[in-house]
């Protein structure tokens, strides 16, 4: 099957091909019934249910494509976005749109030193060796900084110097850097933090913080696919921070049951036959649902059910 005469009039969605982002997003298009086969690991699935195709690149050249126009609809982290905004700065017509926060993939891009170095400012960095993969932020960020340093030393010496640090790329195990003797500092991505440890090093600054993110381009193809697909992927990220309760209570206690589960916008409340007693249904935060049934059942509630949401359309 030729993929790329497929491709005409179908909506173009960019997915990273692999990382720390890749399995989220998988779950996050088949909890949104997006139907796709990826035959023997090509770069191009077709969706099956809707006029779109799938683009598998890597995470940090999807905002040059979505920018781009060449591709509608791609998921990537912040940071990535960032990095290539620092080069490209984004126009009328480029550029790229956020419309929702995925929530998943939390981390931050630090200035990372030696623990035991002597250094706990990024002010001290400059005019040093620093490595990163994200050379384009870090010379951002620290031109920011020489710019300070040598206005302060103008004032204080009366002539300016201009400091400059010494960047420099590393596509991987940028951590291993200041160890041999390569940097000063660091400029990488920070998760758990375990990682960072472990090299014997520390955070002295935060450059940017970042998590997965839906964008778009300036001008989709499909506007209004492009809003379905959103509503779909805002719909499994409701439903993984939400769960269905339903419980029976006395009328009589149902402005405290309330106060307890008041839901979204307000619970769903019905009579039952038995006088004086409701029915009601309510959407709780899942990390909150083992105190909440404790409470409700402090309070006389009965019949109390918690069901897992698949998907939602709320508001």
């Amino acid at each position: 099957m030729d993929l790329v005469n497929h491709l005409t009039d179908r909506l173009l969605f960019a997915v990273p091909k692999k990382g720390r982002l890749n399995q989220a997003c998988l779950d996050l298009l088949a909890g949104s019934d997006i139907k796709f086969h990826r035959h023997n690991r090509l770069d191009i699935a077709l969706v099956m249910n809707l006029p779109m195709a799938l683009i598998f690149l890597p995470a940090a050249d999807i905002p040059m494509y979505v920018g781009e126009g060449r591709v509608d609809l791609g998921i990537t982290g912040r940071d990535v976005i960032a990095e290539h905004e620092a080069i490209d700065a984004p126009t009328e017509s480029s550029g790229v749109q956020e419309i929702l926060d995925l929530e998943f993939g939390g981390c931050k891009l630090q200035v990372q030193v030696p623990e035991k170095g002597g250094i706990d400012t990024p002010e001290q960095l400059v005019g040093k060796k620093i490595v990163t993969s994200f050379t384009n932020l870090a010379e951002t960020y620290f031109g920011g900084l020489e710019a300070k340093a040598s206005s302060a030393d103008s004032q204080a010496n009366g002539e300016k110097k201009n400091l400059k640090t010494q960047m420099r790329y590393a596509s991987g195990s940028v951590e291993a850097a200041c160890a041999l003797g390569v940097a000063d500092g660091i400029v990488d991505l920070v998760e758990s933090g375990e990682t960072m440890r472990a090299a014997g090093l520390k955070a002295i600054a935060t450059v940017v913080e970042s998590t997965a993110v839906l964008i778009s381009s300036k001008h989709p193809s499909d506007p209004k696919l492009v809003k379905v697909i959103a509503n779909r992927i805002q719909g499994v990220i409701t439903a993984q921070k939400y769960v269905l309760c339903v419980y029976n209570v006395e009328r009589s206690n149902l402005e405290r049951a309330s106060k307890i589960t008041p839901g979204k916008r307000a619970p769903t409340i019905n009579s039952l036959e038995e006088e004086g007693w409701v029915a009601i249904s309510v959407m709780v935060q899942r990390n909150k649902i083992a105190g909440v049934m404790d409470e409700l059942a402090e309070i006389g509630a009965t019949d109390i059910l918690v069901t897992k949401i698949d998907n939602s359309r709320t508001t």
